[in-house]
């Protein structure tokens, strides 16, 4: 393996820790229906464990309304009954065509309670980069034992990774700043 390859694999895997701290992001209850919410709650049907999104369509029909239509009106109890055990604090309403949530506007405390989940989502970003710069690193020192590379190659190395982290960092940094906005606005 070349310093291209663990650089690729380290790109990657930064990539990875954005994509994972978006879609936390966008499971935050923040007083606006967002499809993201409810899409992967596990529903037993068919006697199996299925996400919502297999099983029904999800829209939102107005800014704090969740509506969940199931292909099979059969599924309208199990995806009630799977919702309020997802622990997320939503109330769904049965109409027998659709499942409806009404999320409640944020209180002050729910909003300040919610910036800390935001930051401990950015910081559990930074660690996924932080641990994929370090099997880099790794991997850098590897090559350099087996005289693959020079220590000015290693060195170079290194640095052109740091580079690279911390645009990743800044990135975390700004996706965790526009979050709490969000979460903040009434």
């Amino acid at each position: 393996m070349s310093v291209q390859t663990g650089m690729a694999t380290a790109q990657v895997e930064f990539e990875k820790a954005i994509k994972h701290l978006q879609d936390g992001f966008n499971r935050l209850q923040v007083g606006r229906a967002n499809a993201a919410l409810v899409d992967n709650i596990p529903v037993d049907v068919y006697g199996a464990s299925q996400p919502i999104r297999n099983i029904a369509g999800i829209s939102i029909p107005e800014q704090r309304t969740i509506q969940i239509q199931p292909w099979d009106k059969g599924n309208l109890a199990p995806i009630e009954k799977a919702i309020v055990g997802a622990g997320l604090g939503l109330n769904p309403v049965n109409d027998g065509i659709c499942v409806r949530i009404n999320l409640p506007p944020l209180t002050e405390e729910r909003r300040v309670d919610l910036v800390k989940v935001v930051h401990k989502l950015a910081e559990d970003a930074k660690i996924g980069v932080r641990n994929a710069r370090h099997d880099a690193i790794n991997h850098f020192k590897q090559l350099k034992a087996d005289e693959e590379i020079t220590e000015d190659d290693q060195k170079s190395a290194d640095k052109d990774l740091q580079t690279i982290v911390d645009g990743f960092n800044t990135k975390i940094e700004v996706m965790a700043v526009e979050k709490e906005r969000d979460v903040m606005t009434v």
